[in-house]
């Protein structure tokens, strides 16, 4: 299989080098950036054309180390996997100006890699909050232009402040959340919402709980993770702390200033010429006529993961923050292995749809229930039965990060250990 492959990366803001023709599997079997020698296995799948062997390659492929990406890519998500996934077959597998789409686009880390490779980003979630947190970053107002809209929004309005959230927040923190959600949702009901108030309601939503003074919130979970009124009682017995006065406008600029440190004029140029190609949708991925009949050059993405991650429960509180009702928010969180390939047969006949002859899909999945479920042989027969091509395997295997020390687990034992992606190709 002849697939492109990108060379050195290119400055944002500058041409991009042309690309030049070399074997995939022939790279990713002699992959060793990282010193180590990739391993090489198969697993045997049934096809139309009868048994056959895909190849399997294990390496680490990219990066373990932390904030290695651009800045903008610094919001939170549960189960998000790191900017340099999407960006390793990005690179070697679409050109620029070529679109690049996630049926479950998250936090949007594959349409602002995209976007920032100079390709066309198209993004679906059924969780309307992905949207929120993507749309802002594709078009990032200056620093200054936050910090005067931001002293124009009264934080002391007279506005109802829901008694319960008081064990996250002080009376003060809280009446000044509150006093912004209305302004904000106040605008959008009006019509006046713009980019500006985009990006404060998105770095708002991102700083909301948290387990250090740059959350609004008393010491918690970390922000992918809101828990629940009665756990955070608990949890502030248990530590007895109370929660504390925080400067909400400082906050949004602090936050916002560590997401912009890396954007630049050229930066901003390449992300306005792509936003303005942009599509987010906000659907289920296995139903988007928004999109239309072969478009997509590349699809990277990693769908839930049975019933590992709560995406309902760890979101309410940002729901409301957004004015979203959260039991209207219909996700696909299946609990058996059979009713998940389903789901995820019925996406891969979409994306089938939407995909360009000869194009690619790049599907994720993690480790589940400590690796004894192998999520990437139930995409092998999903795609076989939509009448894909399994090129390979591709499991990045290195040690925990950053969110899984914070949780105090040990290598091995639970959470993800490697990022496990089915390549697939679209029969011409």
């Amino acid at each position: 299989m002849q697939l492109l492959f990108a060379g050195l990366e290119p400055e944002v803001g500058k041409p991009a080098a042309q690309p030049r023709t070399r074997d995939f599997a022939d790279e990713v079997a002699h992959f060793q950036e990282f010193g180590k020698n990739t391993l090489r296995q198969v697993v045997a799948v049934k096809g139309r054309d009868g048994d056959r062997e895909v190849p399997v390659f294990i390496n680490e492929f990219w990066t373990a180390r932390q904030r290695q990406a651009h800045s903008l890519h610094e919001i939170s998500y549960r189960a998000c996997f790191k900017p340099q996934l999407p960006r390793f077959f990005i690179e070697r597998l679409t050109k620029p100006g070529d679109t690049v789409y996630d049926p479950f686009m998250g936090r949007g880390t594959t349409l602002l890699e995209a976007a920032l490779l100079e390709r066309v980003p198209a993004g679906c979630d059924v969780n309307p909050l992905s949207r929120v947190l993507i749309q802002p970053r594709l078009r990032p107002p200056r620093l200054e232009e936050i910090a005067q809209r931001l002293k124009t929004i009264d934080f002391a309005a007279d506005t109802d402040c829901p008694q319960d959230l008081l064990v996250f927040y002080h009376p003060q923190t809280l009446r000044a959340i509150a006093s912004l959600r209305q302004t904000l949702l106040r605008k959008r009901a009006d019509g006046t919402c713009d980019a500006i108030d985009e990006w404060i309601w998105m770095v708002a939503l991102n700083r909301l709980t948290g387990h250090s003074p740059g959350f609004f919130s008393v010491y918690t979970l970390p922000p992918n993770q809101a828990v629940s009124v009665k756990s955070q009682r608990k949890i502030n017995e248990t530590r007895k702390q109370v929660p504390p006065v925080r400067d909400v406008p400082a906050l949004i600029l602090r936050k916002s200033r560590q997401l912009l440190s890396e954007c630049n004029e050229a930066t901003r140029r390449v992300l306005e010429s792509a936003a303005a190609k942009a599509r987010l949708i906000t659907a289920h991925a296995a139903q988007t006529p928004e999109i239309a009949d072969s478009s997509v050059s590349l699809v990277v993405t990693s769908p839930p993961f049975l019933n590992v991650v709560d995406y309902a429960t760890d979101n309410w509180l940002r729901c409301w923050f957004c004015g979203i009702d959260a039991r209207q928010v219909r996700l696909t969180v299946p609990h058996k292995l059979s009713e998940w390939s389903g789901q995820m047969t019925r996406v891969f006949h979409e994306l089938r749809r939407v995909l360009k002859p000869g194009g690619h899909v790049a599907f994720e999945v993690g480790e589940v229930r400590c690796g004894k479920v192998l999520l990437e042989h139930a995409v092998l027969d999903c795609a076989l039965a939509a009448d894909f091509e399994p090129l390979l395997v591709l499991i990045n295997d290195q040690k925990f990060t950053k969110t899984a020390n914070c949780w105090g687990v040990d290598n091995m034992q639970k959470g993800t250990n490697t990022n496990r992606i089915v390549l697939l190709k679209k029969r011409g």
